[in-house]
């Protein structure tokens, strides 16, 4: 009887399915038998230039499949302080709910969006948007060097067929200080942003003063445990309500019994809202 070779694909298919895993035309692989569950996605990586910091590690994945005309649409994801992000992989006893930014990475890569993750300037440090030093004068931080390389390395396609036109930012805690940073000293550059646990650019934990917002202010998703005692709910608030209240447009989703963590809620919230604003 011949041999019959299974093409790898289905092969690890069956292997992972035996092994309680989830598996489809995925970049991801999920193990849910054992605890703690895990999740790992593919993952490459690019070195982009910070000036004087030398260069920092870009860890990103685009989806399986031909990418679209103009490029794949790319989430930009901005880690949370005291974080580095080395691969996609993730498991479900993480703490501030790391597992679901993997479930996240899941849901946007097979919804079709290029995942691009930069590094904060060292594992010590949050993102510069809200150190005294620079939240404002922004454009003297390094921080504001190493993401306009990272936009022009986009632009170039040195991390293959994205599409510029259509980028996202995300992210938790000083990422998502970083997010709001994107509407404030990167105009035009983002089609939407989805904020976890944070608030404005230059807000630090339960104070937040927000000035006047352009007037280009990208669609914004607020989302934030009214249990959080590190970022507090009433920190946002007056963000979203700043919002609301130039006409800009805005969502909020409160976790009644979350803190300061990524909810399970989180990636398909992310997903739909960027996917409305195309």
């Amino acid at each position: 009887m011949p041999t019959v070779l299974l093409p790898r694909a289905i092969l690890a298919a069956s292997l992972l399915l035996g092994n309680g895993a989830t598996w489809a035309e995925s970049r991801c692989s999920e193990i849910t038998s054992s605890q703690p569950a895990t999740l790992s996605c593919s993952y490459k990586t690019l070195a982009i230039d910070s000036g004087s910091a030398g260069k920092r590690k870009v860890v990103y994945q685009v989806p399986l499949g031909k990418a679209p005309a103009g490029g794949w649409p790319v989430a930009l994801l901005y880690h949370g302080a005291l974080v580095t992000v080395y691969n996609f992989s993730y498991h479900s006893d993480m703490p501030f709910g790391g597992y679901y930014q993997g479930k996240l990475i899941q849901g946007l890569l097979d919804g079709g969006y290029a995942v691009v993750a930069p590094n904060a300037l060292t594992a010590k440090e949050a993102w510069q948007t809200n150190a005294p030093e620079y939240a404002s004068d922004y454009q003297q931080s390094n921080d504001y060097l190493f993401l306009n390389n990272l936009f022009g390395a986009i632009a170039s396609g040195k991390f293959g067929p994205l599409n510029r036109k259509r980028q996202y930012a995300t992210g938790i805690s000083s990422g998502g200080y970083n997010s709001s940073r994107m509407a404030v000293s990167f105009p035009g550059k983002f089609k939407a942003l989805a904020i976890q646990s944070a608030s404005y650019a230059t807000c630090v934990g339960g104070d937040c003063a927000v000035p006047a917002l352009p007037a280009d202010h990208p669609p914004t998703l607020f989302i934030h445990g009214q249990l959080d005692w590190i970022v507090p709910w009433t920190s946002m608030q007056p963000y979203h309500e700043r919002l609301l209240y130039q006409g800009l447009e805005t969502s909020l989703h409160s976790e009644p019994d979350g803190g300061h963590a990524w909810f399970a809620s989180s990636p398909g919230l992310v997903l739909d809202w960027f996917n409305r604003h195309p």
